[in-house]
């Protein structure tokens, strides 16, 4: 006996939440990213500054991670249906993992243009006015990495805490153009700085990239649940009243939640409605009180007296072996 989703009538109104809240925190980073790019150009335009006036195509580069985000989360909140009956969580994850993409992109290119242009020198000094916005990018869009990095994980949305993520290498990627703009102004035979800066950056852009990509890359081929939440899953299906024992738990990531198929095992004299009642607050409890989960499927099994902890042990060390290869 299998028991499917949980009903769709509150998994709706938790999408809708969700997805209400991605939307507010997006549109808003679009919104500071477009009036920074503005901003950004047109100081570097006044203040003769071509590392402002590069930071600010950048600043417009990271509004295309927010158009995928507002597109992507009108699909992947959608409730399952026929055509998709674990849902449309994966979205996310493509997502995600196409903003470690840009990201690793983002940080590749900031490399290549500050090696190839080591040796360029200013045609005259930049303004201050340049210097100016870049520290006021640095300050915003460290605020807004912050802001966004907690309602990510707030929400549990791996793409909003990816874009998050894309808010910070937009801040430290300011660095060195406020470095630029200073050093040229005051030193301008230190104008390599700027170059050494961006290559520096560069490479804590890629490894945000890389902590972003690998979970997302793992999730996409079905990667489990760590130790410690099997450990704690059977611990709440071992707590319902009737379970006898657990074993042969699967897990595996949709979106940022968890999906569960677990056998229990019951007293083989229950009547069949009562097995079921088992199964379903077996579903209850790990919905409720587990790690993120979204989705349980529970087959029951009559329990016998041979079927003790040795047995649960044996299986226990299985998936973990199991779960290891994945790894």
């Amino acid at each position: 006996m299998a028991s499917d989703m949980h009903s769709s009538t509150p998994l709706a109104g938790r999408a809708e939440h969700y997805a209400g809240q991605v939307r507010r925190v997006t549109v808003i980073g679009l919104l500071v990213n477009l009036i920074l790019s503005g901003l950004k150009l047109l100081a570097g335009l006044i203040g003769s500054s071509q590392a402002v006036v590069a930071d600010a195509v950048h600043s417009l580069s990271d509004s295309v991670t927010d158009v995928a985000i507002l597109i992507g989360v009108r699909y992947w909140s959608k409730p399952p249906d026929d055509e998709h009956p674990h849902g449309h969580r994966r979205i996310e994850t493509l997502v995600t993992t196409l903003i470690g993409v840009i990201l690793a992109s983002v940080a590749l290119g900031l490399t290549y243009n500050s090696v190839v242009t080591l040796r360029d020198k200013h045609a005259s000094p930049p303004g201050w006015i340049a210097f100016a916005a870049a520290l006021l990018s640095i300050a915003s869009k460290e605020i807004l990495y912050r802001w966004t990095v907690r309602v990510g994980r707030r929400i549990k949305s791996t793409a909003v805490i990816a874009n998050a993520w894309h808010h910070r290498s937009d801040a430290l990627s300011s660095i060195p153009a406020a470095i630029a703009v200073a050093g040229a102004a005051l030193l301008p035979g230190w104008s390599f700085l700027d170059h050494v800066g961006a290559v520096v950056v560069s490479f804590f852009i890629l490894q945000a990239a890389w902590k972003i990509m690998m979970p997302a890359l793992g999730q996409l081929i079905d990667a489990g649940a760590s130790e410690d939440d099997l450990k704690r899953i059977r611990a709440l299906a071992m707590s319902v009243d009737g379970v006898r024992h657990v074993h042969a738990i699967r897990t595996r990531y949709i979106g940022s939640g968890v999906q569960v198929d677990l056998h229990v095992k019951v007293d083989g004299n229950l009547t069949v409605y009562e097995g079921h009642d088992i199964s379903e607050a077996v579903k209850r409890r790990l919905l409720d009180d587990g790690p993120d989960i979204v989705d349980v499927v529970t087959h029951l099994e009559p329990y016998k007296e041979t079927d003790g902890d040795d047995q649960g042990q044996a299986n226990d060390a299985f998936h973990k072996q199991a779960h290891s290869g994945h790894s």
